[in-house]
């Protein structure tokens, strides 16, 4: 999918600095806010995709494969996997990047499930779904 000006609708892509304050006694970024982030990326990816107003209702097979240590940035990339008729499902990359040297490697991956809502929170249909 894409927009008028030729952007991938189903794709989002998102980056940020790893500050010491994100990260546990070990200088890695703590699981909650790689998960945070993550959730961040798949409900920006779901709500493009459904245009409508979208809650997480669940994540699944969240792997954490390597560290990502302070001064590292991440980029996640969150692509819209699955279109149902009130949900999106969303999967999602975390790759951590070495500023200095440019080496990257896949650091988490993960699905998550978005549910189109309407002003009082019940799930309502995706147009074109």
């Amino acid at each position: 999918m894409s927009d008028d000006a030729g952007a991938r609708t189903d794709e989002v892509r998102l980056a940020e600095i790893i500050m010491p304050n994100r990260t546990n006694h070990h200088g890695t970024l703590f699981g909650g806010h790689a998960l945070g982030l993550m959730d961040h990326a798949g409900w920006v990816a779901a709500t493009r995709c459904a245009r409508r107003t979208m809650v997480t209702v669940a994540s699944d097979r969240v792997e954490f494969k390597v560290p990502v240590r302070a001064g590292q940035l991440v980029e996640l990339v969150a692509r819209v996997t699955r279109v149902g008729r009130t949900s999106v499902t969303v999967g999602v990359d975390m790759f951590a990047e070495d500023v200095a040297s440019g080496d990257r490697t896949l650091a988490t991956s993960g699905s998550f499930v978005f549910v189109a809502i309407d002003d009082e929170g019940r799930p309502v249909p995706i147009e074109g779904a």
